[in-house]
């Protein structure tokens, strides 16, 4: 069941205080790098990031009997009795942010570790948390379960048990009018003008086309680099750039939010490979297996469409929840 809450968005200035809080950097860089999946930061541009919405939606379920008794059967204590502690970020929409009046994150992320909470029978508790700071926090116990776009990696798997909710993508945006309407390997870049981030999964996909096109007698793309999503927004509705990649899930609420850009490609976030978004939390704590049921639950009665719906990010949904899935290898 979705819950209405009428109430506009304005990041700005509110989004400085929160990137001050939770130690995030500037918004470009933020696009995922190879062995993180730290969801794009706050803009410090109050006018970039001034974005409005009529209604933010919560999507409710009620306890999930199998995922209840399997949490009995777990052993797993939570960190305060009848309570479900999860840290989560403050970024942007529609992952994770503090909407304009509030003092905790709405967005798909809270949305999924309230979801989880609710299905195990537990009062959701949401930990704002700096991106650097969550793998001690889960670690040692200070938080139970974290929901903040956290890619399975190989060597997160060593030290997290993972339940996977959404897929990690990627996605080229060009402006709503461009000629361009489909982005899908190295020769659709060949003499494009395309704005990445330094040092992410994204320069390295670029990278890898170039190198192709190059071999193959071709113009290569020219990358772009910007200091602040602002810049590189009006870099791309100006026409001094052809198309934007970076990870899907943010670029999708921009595009309809302002239908000033379009969706023209998707590849995987672990490209050439398929890399999942999971809820973590410690090893071996008995915990993920009850919080696997209650997302397929929710995929199964509609309420996980929903969410994603609501956030308009239908394209990164998946069909099973599926325990410590195959993660991206190490570096």
């Amino acid at each position: 069941m979705a819950l209405s809450k009428k109430q506009g968005i304005v990041i700005g200035v509110a989004a400085v205080a929160v990137a001050a809080i939770v130690g995030v950097t500037a918004a470009l860089t933020l696009n995922r790098p190879a062995e993180a999946s730290e969801p794009a930061p706050a803009s410090t541009d109050a006018a970039a990031e001034n974005i409005a919405t009529d209604e933010i939606e919560w999507v409710h379920t009620e306890a999930v009997p199998e995922a209840v008794a399997a949490l009995k059967a777990s052993g797993f204590e939570p960190i305060e009795a009848g309570k479900l502690t999860v840290a989560v970020g403050a970024f942007v929409p529609p992952l994770s942010y503090v909407p304009d009046g509030e003092t905790l994150p709405a967005g798909t992320e809270p949305n999924f570790g309230s979801l989880i909470a609710e299905g195990l029978g537990l009062e959701y508790n949401p930990v704002v948390v700096a991106w650097a700071d969550w793998p001690l926090g889960i670690q040692s116990g200070k938080y139970d379960l974290i929901t903040s776009n956290v890619t399975v990696t190989e060597e997160r798997k060593e030290l997290y048990d993972f339940a996977s909710y959404r897929q990690d993508l990627l996605g080229f945006y060009v402006r709503a009018d461009s000629d361009i309407d489909s982005i899908e390997k190295a020769d659709d870049i060949s003499g494009l003008k395309v704005i990445v981030g330094s040092g992410t999964n994204q320069e390295k996909v670029l990278l890898s086309w170039n190198e192709e096109l190059t071999a193959a007698g071709k113009a290569p793309a020219e990358l772009q680099y910007f200091d602040d999503n602002a810049a590189a927004t009006l870099a791309l509705e100006s026409g001094r750039a052809d198309a934007n990649f970076g990870p899907n899930a943010t670029s999708a609420w921009a595009a309809r939010e302002t239908g000033n850009t379009k969706l023209v490609g998707i590849i995987p976030g672990g490209w050439p490979l398929q890399a999942e978004i999971a809820a973590g939390t410690a090893k071996g704590n008995g915990l993920i297996e009850p919080v696997s049921i209650v997302i397929n639950a929710l995929i199964a009665d509609g309420s996980y469409d929903e969410v994603l719906k609501v956030w308009g990010l239908e394209s990164e949904g998946i069909d099973e929840s599926v325990v410590n899935p195959e993660g991206l290898p190490k570096s």
